[in-house]
């Protein structure tokens, strides 16, 4: 169900029209110049809302763009269960994943400066969770039955790069626009070295969008990068788990859509 009228007005968009937006999990709808999505899994909670509001919706940077939280007229972040942001204009385009990756950094250079946020502490959604096992703060052997974990924690040595504010999704999360700078949606707020936040990336597009080693030259100049892609796949197979999707190899596909990207983990991190 898209927002209620007075849900628009709130906002400032009274009488547009609603448009179910593609992409993401569905959920989102645009309203004249504004995106609205409802609170769920992964949406964040009043806490971060508020945050995003004020604190990163003044970032400003020369190489992207980002789509700005709203507040309604009365100064709120949410209203029966709507939070909204900035229409951006800029498209998705398929396997642009050295420009995503250039934008994150753009971004992740322009957020280093701001302090750890709260809120980060207290999310406990599979996501943090598979964060959280990824950097060692939730011990690996809990998840030993899953696939690859076992594999892929043996091979996990330090990083001395530092921690800082990243957007942790950022694959499918850059729009592209013929003449305006990329725009950077949905951030997803980690306190985890930029590299971290470039390996993500490089590990969906090995494990689901079909890329191929020549996607490295676009990490190249990232120190120890193999120690993220390990810490990247371990977040992400981790998180599938909690959230439960099937094991391919449980139902009987011989193929793993992981495991070559596991492989080329190991090996650059030797």
């Amino acid at each position: 169900m898209p927002p209620q009228d007075e849900v628009l007005a709130a906002f400032g968009v009274a009488g547009c029209p609603v448009v179910r937006l593609a992409g993401g999990q569905g959920t989102a709808w645009r309203a004249g110049q504004a995106v609205f999505k409802p609170a769920g899994p992964g949406v964040p909670g009043v806490p971060e809302l508020e945050w995003l509001a004020a604190e990163y919706s003044q970032v400003r940077g020369a190489g992207f763009r980002i789509a700005r939280q709203r507040r309604t007229v009365t100064g709120a972040v949410c209203l029966d269960g709507w939070s909204a942001t900035d229409y951006v204009p800029g498209r998705h385009a398929a396997r642009r994943w050295a420009d995503a990756i250039a934008a994150g950094e753009q971004l992740h250079a322009a957020l280093a400066g701001l302090p750890r946020p709260g809120f980060l502490d207290q999310r406990d959604s599979p996501w943090d969770t598979g964060d959280r096992v990824a950097w060692g703060q939730i011990p690996a052997a809990r998840f030993a039955r899953v696939r690859h974990i076992q594999q892929l924690a043996a091979a996990i040595r330090p990083v001395t790069a530092p921690s800082h504010l990243i957007h942790g999704d950022l694959g499918g999360n850059v729009l592209y626009h013929d003449v305006l700078p990329p725009a950077v949606i949905d951030f997803s707020a980690y306190w985890r070295p930029a590299a971290f936040a470039s390996a993500i990336v490089v590990a969906d597009a090995l494990t689901w969008e079909n890329a191929d080693t020549s996607i490295l030259h676009a990490v190249s100049h990232i120190r120890d990068f193999g120690q993220y892609l390990l810490r990247a796949l371990i977040y992400r197979i981790i998180t599938e788990s909690i959230l439960g999707k099937p094991d391919p190899a449980e139902q009987g596909s011989r193929h793993d859509p992981y495991a070559p990207a596991v492989h080329l983990a190991c090996q650059l991190a030797a």
